[in-house]
């Protein structure tokens, strides 16, 4: 056995320089969606709540926000989650979401991962059966219920916060599409939604039309920026904006009733059916009558992977009937990681080719 290579089987451990910085995060999973959860060495971030610190990452830190979602370490559908305290006592931990635009008001697909790895790392003192966490999001508290059975999580679900309508039908002319029929809503982010019964596209919601639906949904996110001037939120400045779009379909999988493609940011595409998406379909869903408390509707998504959604209530909330959703889905570990920085690299902060 050579030399080189008896050290190859010995020196496994890379020791960073003392002025590199390192980052820990655990790499998930929600029905293919990816959650980098940043877990040590991010700065400390200042402020009073979850909205206090997502601002002040932005204005502060935007770079490691790229450093660890863009290339090399991650890709253009990579994101992330910083956990924070409470916005008060009676909160379990806050948290902000990162993807490749910058910073999301809500991200279920996030909720469920994150209170999966609250038990799998005995966060939280939890016992068979269903264990609650008040979980403090940019968009205000969600409730997430983690079943365990046998010691091991089975699943879980959360509340979303108040989730509404805005306007069913409305119609954009979109350059290079025509008009497109829309319902504009709100689950923890705006979401224009689009049924393609009501339109006529030139690609389906399969993995196939992956560019397509990039494309598509990124050109009917803008016209609709452009010219709708309802997304507003009644309550907070900083969640009104649109996220992203939305398209409906028929399932392609029997005993499923329909299925979800979101693409959002800078042109993410959701691999799973994406909870806050599945939050504000509920709103409209019970706006239209199409679905009642007790009820519970089948979403698959581009992966097929499958979330469920419900009615738990309804409320007002500001000039909204809004109801509180409840959306259930399972999610998965794939790694850890400790990552350096190299302040001499000159791709330190990352980068994005699509």
């Amino acid at each position: 056995m050579s030399k080189v290579y008896q050290n190859i089987l010995k020196r496994t451990k890379f020791q960073p320089k003392e002025n590199w910085l390192q980052i820990r995060t655990i790499d998930m999973h929600t029905g293919g969606e990816p959650l980098r959860v940043i877990i040590d060495g991010f700065p400390l971030l200042k402020g009073n709540s979850v909205l206090d610190y997502r601002r002040y990452c932005k204005e502060r830190y935007d770079h490691l926000r790229t450093a660890l979602l863009f290339e090399p370490r991650g890709h253009a559908d990579m994101y992330g989650c910083i956990l924070l305290p409470p916005n008060d006592d009676d909160g379990d931990f806050g948290v902000i979401f990162l993807h490749n635009e910058g910073y999301s008001t809500m991200c279920g697909h996030a909720i469920i991962a994150i209170s999966t790895l609250a038990v799998e790392m005995n966060w939280i003192d939890f016992s068979e059966g269903e264990n609650m966490i008040k979980i403090d999001a940019p968009c205000g508290r969600i409730i997430s219920y983690v079943n365990v059975n046998d010691n091991e999580v089975s699943g879980v679900r959360f509340y979303c916060v108040p989730s509404f309508v805005v306007a069913l039908d409305k119609k954009v002319i979109v350059e290079g599409i025509g008009e497109v029929v829309y319902d504009l809503a709100y689950g923890g982010a705006f979401y224009a939604y689009i049924d393609m019964s009501k339109n006529n596209f030139d690609f389906d919601l399969t993995p196939g039309s992956y560019r397509k639906l990039i494309t598509a949904g990124m050109n009917i996110k803008q016209e609709i920026i452009k010219v709708d001037n309802e997304i507003i939120h009644p309550f907070e400045e900083d969640l009104s904006f649109l996220y992203g779009t939305i398209f409906i379909g028929e399932a392609l999988h029997e005993g499923i009733d329909s299925r979800n493609v979101c693409v959002f940011a800078e042109g993410e595409v959701d691999r799973s059916p994406t909870g806050s998406g599945v939050s504000g379909r509920m709103a409209i869903h019970k706006k239209r009558g199409e679905i009642d408390f007790g009820k519970t509707m089948t979403i698959e998504s581009i992966t097929n992977s499958v979330f469920k959604g419900s009615v738990v209530s309804e409320e007002d909330y500001g000039p909204f009937r809004a109801v509180i959703p409840q959306v259930e889905g399972t999610a998965h570990i794939t790694g850890q990681h400790t990552f350096v920085i190299d302040p001499d690299d000159p791709m330190k902060d990352g980068f994005m080719l699509r």
